[in-house]
């Protein structure tokens, strides 16, 4: 056999690999959603795919590495909804402002309103995985080259970008964390995304001088 014709062979294998991984993954969002991820288990997953749980276990160690990966990809989702915001041709306060009621509203939309969706999350918070602390510097990435194009353009003064970054994302939490939120959000005290930005950009335009 040649050097190309095994790669070939191999390449296909990687490629069926994943796309039965991510069958997996769309059966078991589909099953957490309907019956809640705790009374879910690998042999209803693979049941519903027609294999053994056996099978399953080839491609994720267990439940919980199949809740990570789900958790994985819809941060990622996430992630690429706050990119899309981000790359506006807007000045950098009003896709901060964007970004403050988008993401209040995807934690409603996306993780509350849809219960099942909410405990998968809720999970992977209280297991701590890794994912959650990537996506959470991810975002602050993001705000930080939002800062430094507000800096650019004169609607803040120059600051440690990184700092307000990180302090702009912990302003935000209550936004966005499915918890604080489901708890929260119907409080008389609990502030609206609009003025949180507002009061998030008033920092920004007159940022602590050390």
């Amino acid at each position: 056999m040649s050097v190309a014709m095994a790669e070939t062979r191999t390449d296909r294998a990687e490629i069926a690999r994943a796309e039965t991984r991510e069958r997996i993954l769309d059966t078991a969002d589909r099953l957490f959603r309907h019956y809640g991820y705790s009374k879910t288990t690998v042999a209803d997953i693979a049941r519903e795919m027609g294999m053994s749980p056996a099978n399953v276990y080839r491609f994720f160690a267990s439940k919980a590495e199949i809740n990570e990966a789900m958790a994985h990809r819809m941060l990622g989702e996430k992630i690429a909804r706050v990119l899309e915001v981000a790359r506006l041709p807007l000045p950098a306060s009003q896709r901060i402002t964007i970004l403050a009621e988008g993401g209040y509203r995807d934690t409603i939309e996306t993780m509350l309103d849809d219960t099942k969706v909410h405990e998968v999350v809720t999970v992977a918070m209280e297991e701590r995985w890794s994912i959650i602390a990537a996506h959470i510097e991810r975002i602050t990435e993001i705000l930080a080259h939002i800062i430094a194009d507000g800096i650019q353009a004169g609607e803040f003064p120059a600051q440690d970008v990184r700092r307000s970054a990180n302090c702009l994302h912990q302003c935000f939490i209550s936004l966005v964390h499915p918890q604080i939120v489901a708890q929260c959000r119907n409080e008389p005290s609990f502030m609206s995304p609009a003025d949180m930005a507002k009061f998030a950009l008033r920092a920004l335009k007159h940022p602590e001088i050390d």
